[in-house]
Order: structure tokens, then C-alpha cells, then sequence
């Protein structure tokens, strides 16, 4: 009997037992049986991938060697403060509380000041009075501090003291009283003038009381208003300010520059 050669089919019962050790070796063995070898299912090894921050690493600089990257990060760049200012609500504008009349008084060095030297310009006004020893300096002190904060507005925003003494404050007093706080006169005006015409302007125009009365000791005092008072470029009161309060300079600087950014 001869061999049986590779790949001739038998069927054989104990052949076609599958899936067995026992299979493959028999049938290796056994003359005119299938010459059967053992079957392997293992799967070639896989390549490993890399790992992700080196993947991130190349996308990354794929990314950026193209010219297209480039172009829209720029646009992204320009374009971000538009967006931001279109999401972000403008402030309300400021209301209209009165309109100031036209004045003329008396500066710190005796030259005639007014509504004429302050057209076209913003402007805070205080009201003081060179003997006041309680609220007085601490108005001009915090005119002093507007001052500091918006030296860069000048010639466009302007301040502005009124003498609600004007019988006693002479411009001479004045210009001593602007130099013992600091005031910088080109952007710091102290007037005085006629007690008649002051009040007119600051009770009728500014709309802040001024007033005299008498102590308990029988002297004659003043009293006045001891807010401070915004003006627009037309001459017309768009806020008062409690110099008492803590924030008052950052209110006072941030609606003044609202007007003059919006013109109105």
C-alpha cells in the first residue's frame, strides 16, 4: 500500500474529528490518512500606535505650516475686540437736569471767566468758600483727586470752583486757596464776582442752595450744597455727586469721559 499524497482527501471519521491536538498529529503519522497539519489562528502582531502627545505634536505642527492657520488666527485676533464690544452693553446715556444760563464772573487772577470759556468743554463744578474750616476741604480734595485722574482730558474737560463768599473771597484769596490745595490753573478755575450774579448762577442755573443764616451764637454763617456737579459741553447738568461718598471720583471720571467719547 502506498503513501497518500499531500492534500488527498479521506474520509475517515477519525480524521475529520476537527479541532483537536489529537487530529493533526495522528493523521501526520498515519500511512494513507490525510496528511494533516496543525492549524494556527494567531493574528500577526499589530503595529503600536503612538503615543497622544506625540500625535498632538504632529497635528499641531501641521497645523501651523499652513499659510491658511495663520491668516484666520490674525482675523480672530483683529476681530475679538469688535465682538467684545458688541456683547458688552453700552451705558445708558446720562439724563438732562437743567440747562445753565449764560455768566460771566471773576477768576483766581482777576480776568472775567465764563459760560463762553466753558462751551464746547465738560466740566465739574464744586462750591466752596475759603474760610470754611468742616466740608470745604474736603470737597477740594476730592476735586483734587478728579484733577489727578483726568489730566490727560484737558483742554476738553475742565474744573470748576465757585466763592459762595464772594464778598470776602477776592481773587487774591483765591489763587492762595488753588495753590495750597495743588490746583493746576490751566485745568482748574476758582471764580468769585458780585454776590447777585454768583447766586444766579449757582442757585438758578447749577441748581445747589446757597444760603446765609445764623448760629446759635447769633453769627452769621453760609450754607451751601456740597455736591459736586457734572456739565456737559452744551451747558447743560448731567449729575450730581455726593463728595462723601467713597466712589464718587470714579463716577465723576467715568461719566465725564461718557460725554466726551459720545459727544453729548
Amino acid at each position: 500500500m502506498g503513501w497518500v499524497t499531500r492534500g488527498a482527501r479521506d474520509t475517515s471519521p477519525l480524521v475529520h474529528r476537527l479541532g483537536t491536538p489529537f487530529q493533526g498529529q495522528l493523521a501526520a503519522r498515519v500511512p494513507g490518512r490525510y496528511l494533516a497539519e496543525p492549524m494556527t489562528t494567531a493574528a500577526s502582531p499589530a503595529q503600536p500606535s503612538a503615543p497622544i502627545p506625540v500625535r498632538v505634536h504632529e497635528a499641531v505642527a501641521w497645523l501651523v505650516g499652513k499659510p491658511l492657520f495663520w491668516v484666520l488666527l490674525v482675523l480672530a485676533i483683529g476681530s475679538w475686540p469688535l465682538v467684545w464690544s458688541l456683547r458688552t452693553p453700552l451705558p445708558r446715556p446720562l439724563p438732562v437736569l437743567a440747562s445753565l444760563p449764560s455768566f460771566e464772573l471773576t477768576d483766581q487772577q482777576g480776568k472775567p471767566f465764563g459760560s463762553k470759556d466753558l462751551q464746547g468743554r465738560v466740566w465739574v463744578a464744586s462750591f466752596i468758600f475759603t474760610r470754611c474750616a468742616t466740608v470745604c476741604p474736603a470737597i477740594t480734595a476730592k476735586m483734587a483727586k478728579v484733577q489727578a485722574r483726568t489730566g490727560q482730558l484737558a483742554p476738553a474737560f475742565h474744573l470748576v470752583s465757585f466763592s459762595v463768599d464772594p464778598d470776602y473771597d477776592t481773587p487774591e484769596r483765591l489763587l492762595a486757596y488753588a495753590r495750597a490745595h495743588r490746583a493746576a490753573l490751566r485745568a482748574w478755575t476758582f471764580l468769585t464776582g458780585p454776590d447777585g450774579k454768583v447766586k444766579d448762577t449757582v442757585v438758578k442755573g447749577l441748581k445747589v442752595a446757597v444760603g446765609k443764616e445764623k448760629g446759635d451764637d447769633g453769627a452769621e454763617g453760609i450754607f451751601h450744597g456740597s455736591h459736586l456737579v457734572l456739565v456737559d459741553q452744551l451747558g447743560r447738568v448731567r449729575g450730581y455727586y455726593d463728595p462723601a461718598d467713597d466712589d464718587v471720583v470714579d463716577r465723576v471720571v467715568r461719566d465725564a469721559a461718557l460725554l466726551l467719547n459720545r459727544g453729548y
